[in-house]
């Protein structure tokens, strides 16, 4: 060390109180060396290393049928949780299962709900803390359903993962695990302390969650920003999502009796459940996607002209779209249409009947009950219980019109609010210099069109800072058949979440230290 540098270490160490393992830290690191980036460099490596590790990791986790929304396969939910868990302790957390209670059934029966995960992972008062939200359980899946391989056993095609939860949301939950193991495995301090909560039923609304986070008050006393990373990037550029929209999901019931009939005996002389039905479903939405709800648009936040100008910008190939789509067409021709009507307009969709015959074959039945779901997507300012209300009195409305002596009702089965964050949070700035560092490129910041119905309620419940990192393609199928995460997005999203633990924890150490001008930045001494 030269006369020069001896006497820099000397004046900082007098005019800045440094504890004893801070000063060993310092003295130990050569000025001019970027321990920064030397750290990273050993991440990658290590990532790189071991990912066949990580990949075999998601396959195990794949090949878990845990389906939230078929009761028969609530064992599996629960099985998942509980690998989940023993996942987390591994790392040296401490993981709590907690009880969710019980789901009542239509038929009445009642199955347990999966036990949701609360754990914690360091307590230094001096670090961030940092909440990462996640969910195991995943969409409905069968082979038969158009997969080209079996949705429950990873297959690995041309650098794609496929299998269901690949992407939604057992790939992100592992990548965050595989960060912080990188870090153990590298015996390096993980630069922040980290709380997880992870569920079992988000694919079926998150029952129980707000009430989980209202009893567990202290669990998020300390914690400074909650992150979650449960959707896509809009094309091949990484992104950030500021907002997602909200969901109203309906059931429509028409009973005509109490038994099934035959269609030759019957037919003709009776006013048909199934032909009710598909008249009220028919009358919600019109061929150019507008829904035809009386009412339905009033409360939906005008579109600014500052707002407009934030579309210009954005990376969005409306071809590409297409091909990740597998549709010829859109409803609208210009990418700010698309992604206006994606992002901040709410839309319908018809997603199927239940008690109808959907088999293969024929079956000339007459059914007694049909159930018709329908959703709409919430955007900003529309109120859930104001859409109730207007759903339930327009189809009471159209129903009225066919002089039916069926039985109707409407009810709201999900009622998720619409959310939106503030990008000017530490976390956002942390997030934009991670992706750049692992990614090479500023990410685009973007809106989703899908329900992440937490993010609404811890920005509500905690009054913390919340953010969406996702690490998904545009083109990885959630909710469809083929899902998938391609091998290098899941290795390179476990890169992006370890670089952000370091990028947060000096964006949050300078925050500190502009609370306290007498106290350095140790950021700022060691060159990084």
């Amino acid at each position: 060390m030269s006369r020069r540098h001896e006497n820099m270490m000397q004046f900082s160490l007098r005019l800045y109180p440094f504890s004893l393992v801070t000063f060993l830290c310092l003295i130990m690191l050569p000025f001019g060396t970027d321990a920064s980036e030397k750290l990273q460099e050993d991440l990658f490596t290590y990532i790189d290393t071991h990912q066949d590790e990580f990949v075999q990791n998601l396959k195990d986790w794949l090949a878990v049928p845990s389906d939230s929304s078929n009761p028969e396969l609530r064992g599996e939910v629960i099985r998942m949780m509980n690998i989940t868990a023993d996942r987390i302790r591994d790392l040296g957390a401490t993981v709590e299962l907690v009880d969710m209670g019980s789901e009542k059934l239509h038929d009445g029966q009642s199955i347990p709900f999966p036990p949701a995960i609360l754990a914690e992972l360091g307590n230094d008062t001096t670090k961030a803390t940092v909440c990462f939200y996640g969910h195991t359980d995943v969409q409905p899946a069968k082979k038969e359903d158009g997969w080209n391989t079996d949705p429950y056993t990873m297959t690995e095609i041309n650098g794609n993962l496929y299998g269901r939860g690949a992407t939604d949301n057992k790939g992100p939950v592992l990548a965050w695990i595989n960060a912080i193991d990188t870090y153990r495995a590298l015996k390096q301090d993980i630069p922040i302390n980290i709380k997880f909560i992870i569920e079992g039923v988000e694919e079926t609304g998150s029952p129980g969650l707000e009430d989980l986070i209202k009893k567990n008050s202290n669990f998020f006393a300390d914690v400074d920003y909650i992150v979650i990373s449960d959707n896509v990037w809009l094309s091949r550029k990484p992104a950030l999502t500021y907002g997602t929209r909200g969901n109203a999901y309906f059931f429509v019931e028409v009973e005509s009796g109490k038994k099934d009939l035959h269609s030759g005996t019957f037919g003709g002389i009776i006013h048909e459940a199934m032909r009710d039905l598909v008249y009220l479903l028919a009358n919600l939405v019109d061929s150019s996607g507008h829904i035809l709800i009386p009412g339905i648009y009033d409360d939906v936040a005008p579109l600014t002209e500052e707002e407009k100008r934030l579309y210009e910008n954005i990376d969005f190939d409306l071809e590409e779209h297409k091909n990740n789509t597998g549709v010829e067409t859109f409803l609208y021709s210009t990418k700010e249409e698309i992604l206006q009507h994606m992002w901040r307009f709410p839309s319908l969709t018809i997603h199927g009947i239940e008690g109808a015959f959907s088999g293969t074959g024929t079956k000339t039945v007459i059914p007694s009950k049909v159930i018709g779901k329908f959703s709409i997507r919430q955007v900003p300012n529309m109120q859930i219980p104001v859409v109730e209300k207007l759903v339930k009195k327009y189809l009471e409305e159209v129903f009225a019109k066919l002089h039916s002596p069926n039985k109707l009702t409407v009810s709201l089965e999900i009622g998720a609010m619409p959310w939106v964050a503030n990008v000017k949070d530490p976390q956002y700035e942390a997030a934009r210099s991670a992706i750049k560092k692992v990614f090479g490129v500023i990410p685009d910041m973007i809106r989703d069109g899908s329900t992440i119905p937490l993010a609404k309620i811890f920005q509500d419940l905690t009054k913390k800072s919340v953010m969406m990192l996702p690490i998904g393609g545009a083109d990885d199928g959630e909710h469809s058949q083929n899902e998938k995460i391609s091998r290098s997005n899941y290795i390179q999203g476990t890169k992006l979440f370890a670089t952000f633990f370091e990028e947060l924890s000096k964006l949050h150490e300078d925050l500190f230290a502009k609370s306290d001008p007498k106290k350095v930045k140790i950021s700022q001494l060691i060159g990084s």
